[in-house]
């Protein structure tokens, strides 16, 4: 798990190509991109421009992929994303292959990020995370979510 701003973001382009193209897409996005799927490489790299109210730690779940890295970059709004190591947390829902996710149940303790605008998370599939809870109260948050298919 990764946070910083996208200011200090091109250090991360060592990671990786895809992880490269996807910060670079988020340099330059344009703010009023459209919410939806907006395809960066197909299928192997690809966007979510998403819209939102934020909601209480207690109505979200955690989550992991095995196929996609998340990079979470918040447009604007703030909110605040929960993390744990996938291994320490207590299957919830089995991972589903179609949909590249399996949930969990809430661990006796997490780290919580306060993502504000301008500031993105990378999570690995070894990243357990709770996006889009509250940061002291309910906010419109615009993010957009980075999809990179995990090489192999």
């Amino acid at each position: 798990m990764i946070l910083d701003s996208l200011s200090r973001a091109e250090q991360y382009g060592a990671l990786g190509p895809r992880i490269a193209a996807g910060i670079g897409y988020l340099a330059s996005f344009e703010p009023s991109t459209p919410v939806g799927r907006h395809l960066i490489d197909g299928e192997d790299l690809f966007a979510m421009v998403q819209e939102y109210h934020t909601a209480p730690a207690t109505e979200k779940r955690f989550e992991s992929h095995l196929r996609y890295i998340d990079i979470q970059y918040v447009v604007s709004g703030r909110e605040r994303m929960l993390y744990a190591p996938a291994d320490t947390l207590d299957v919830q829902t089995p991972y589903n292959d179609e949909k590249d996710v399996a949930f969990y149940q809430d661990p006796p303790a997490s780290s919580s990020l306060l993502v504000v605008p301008g500031q993105f998370a990378i999570f690995f599939p070894t990243d357990g995370h709770k996006p889009g809870c509250m940061a002291g109260g309910r906010e419109t948050v615009r993010k957009v979510v980075i999809k990179l298919r995990v090489p192999g």
